[in-house]
């Protein structure tokens, strides 16, 4: 299927590295020029250089911080000065869940949940905010918020706030940008595989004598019973990004190979 994205222009935020450097990557082999986001650098620079060196697009690194609004303001003008405009927003800057962290009532403050708040509801909230006048004036766009699974989950009070208020976000725009020909939706990924998983079960496998691949089949709890790579969650948000996607808009896309048992529907 062609999915019609050649001439495309993208910003992916947290596109240095995990996901967000998969979608980032995805989208350049699908003929999409790309600006991709992150804090750091010197890691962001490699990253643009090795997506455009393998797909022959245009990418380009714009260091930035979304807790910044002027920051994301700049972001998008040189996006805009640089590419010609804009079509696509993926929103995929976020500090990491830290799993087993204490996260029952007394130990979830406020400070926690604004930490948590801050990035990856705030962040997505800027960089919307200041993308869509672009988005209403060309009639079409679309923008991926990419969440997690922990949204339907009640493991941790702060976790599940971050990834639900994301779905929210992306309902409301979905809702006010939809009549301008902008479909938002929201990707739910599960336990992925990315150089940040990959480095976790490195150091356990040298520290317990136990393969990576038995420490992925005893991590991964879900249907496929495989822990799915985070190429294969950008082929999702890929597809959402092109004009094939136009029957989807303000609906959570899980992408973590199945959840055992509970019908969502």
């Amino acid at each position: 299927m062609n999915l019609d994205l050649d001439g495309k222009r993208a910003i992916v935020t947290g596109g240095s590295r995990g996901i967000g450097l998969a979608v980032a990557r995805a989208l350049a082999h699908e003929g999409v020029d790309v600006v991709i986001a992150a804090r750091e650098a010197e890691p962001l620079e490699a990253a643009a250089r090795e997506v455009s060196e393998a797909t022959g697009r245009r990418v380009i690194a714009v260091p930035t911080d979304t807790g910044d609004d002027e920051q994301v303001r700049r972001l998008i003008a040189r996006t805009v000065e640089e590419l010609g405009g804009v079509d696509i927003l993926v929103n995929s800057a976020a500090t990491p869940w830290s799993a087993g962290a204490n996260a029952d009532l007394a130990a979830t403050s406020d400070e926690v949940v604004r930490r948590e708040v801050e990035i990856k509801v705030l962040g997505y909230l800027r960089t919307a905010r200041a993308v869509a006048p672009h988005l209403v004036e060309q009639g079409w766009g679309r923008i991926i918020n990419i969440s997690g699974l922990g949204a339907r989950q009640a493991n941790s009070i702060a976790q599940t706030i971050r990834n639900v208020s994301v779905s929210a976000l992306t309902k409301n725009l979905a809702d006010e940008l939809g009549p301008h020909g902008i479909n938002v939706t929201v990707v739910h990924p599960g336990l992925t595989r990315t150089e940040r998983l990959t480095r976790r079960l490195t150091a356990e496998s040298e520290e317990q004598g136990t393969s990576i691949a038995d420490l992925e089949h005893a991590a991964a709890r879900n249907s496929l019973r495989r822990v799915i790579d985070a190429s294969e969650v950008a082929d999702v948000v890929t597809f959402l990004a092109s004009p094939r996607s136009v029957a989807i808009t303000g609906d959570a896309i899980a992408a973590g190979g199945g959840v055992p048992g509970p019908v969502y529907y």
